[in-house]
């Protein structure tokens, strides 16, 4: 069966000396694998960047477990991300944050979509600087678990249960005030809004942190990631 798709890349692996194995956010087919043939020139290595966005023709057969792409091209170039180290980070951490989550091959146009969104203003937004504190809310709402809004006198956070309270309670990851706050101001937030934020940067990094930290409450084998580190550093 041949397949025709938008598709985000998560992860290329070297297969052999001219084939690459891909995995992809495709719009039409969910999260799948696919092998591409790079060839002598390597052009489809360099439209193979993380999250480049792309359109490709790849054809499914019932005997092999990827599927095998015939045509592929980069259907949306980056603009900034290329020639900015801070944007370079936000993909890596992007794309990390997607590749550890994301589930299963149905196809979830919702889901595509905010990818396709949060990428875009990624590379066209001119201050970047709350877009992952941004991003990881709006994505939890995509996964099922974004926090509960906080009722009048509710100004404590448990990431366990994703809710507020009016008073802490005895365990170690309750988060208060001002951090408890904040996460309560990003709820409505969309990518469109996050350049009114004016969190600290000190709070900043704290709050991308402990949203990690309730991420991995919420998505089983999450586990630590690597990209914060190089995030923090380049956000300063």
């Amino acid at each position: 069966m041949l397949h025709t798709t938008r598709a985000i890349v998560l992860k290329t692996i070297r297969h052999s000396d001219h084939t690459l194995v891909l995995k992809a956010l495709t719009e039409q087919l969910g999260v799948r694998s696919f092998l591409v043939r790079t060839g002598r020139k390597g052009a489809a290595t360099a439209a193979l960047q993380p999250l480049s966005r792309l359109e490709l023709v790849a054809v499914e057969k019932p005997e092999r477990e990827m599927l095998a792409v015939r045509e592929l091209r980069i259907a949306e170039p980056f603009q900034t991300v290329p020639f900015d180290a801070i944007r370079g980070a936000l993909v890596l951490f992007v794309q990390e944050v997607l590749y550890r989550t994301l589930r299963g091959e149905s196809a979830d146009p919702e889901l595509y979509g905010f990818v396709e969104e949060a990428l875009g203003a990624m590379d066209r937004a001119p201050d970047v600087r709350h877009f992952p504190l941004v991003f990881l809310v709006r994505y939890s709402e995509l996964l099922g678990f974004l926090p509960v809004a906080p009722g009048p006198g509710e100004n404590w956070f448990d990431p366990r249960e994703g809710v507020f309270l009016e008073h802490g309670r005895s365990h170690g990851h309750l988060l208060g005030p001002p951090l408890s706050t904040w996460i309560a101001e990003l709820l409505p937030i969309g990518f469109e809004g996050m350049t009114d934020l004016a969190i600290p940067a000190t709070q900043r990094r704290e709050l991308l942190e402990h949203l990690l930290l309730y991420f991995r409450f919420h998505v089983d084998g999450l586990g630590e990631l690597r990209s914060p580190a190089v995030l923090h550093e380049a956000l300063g």
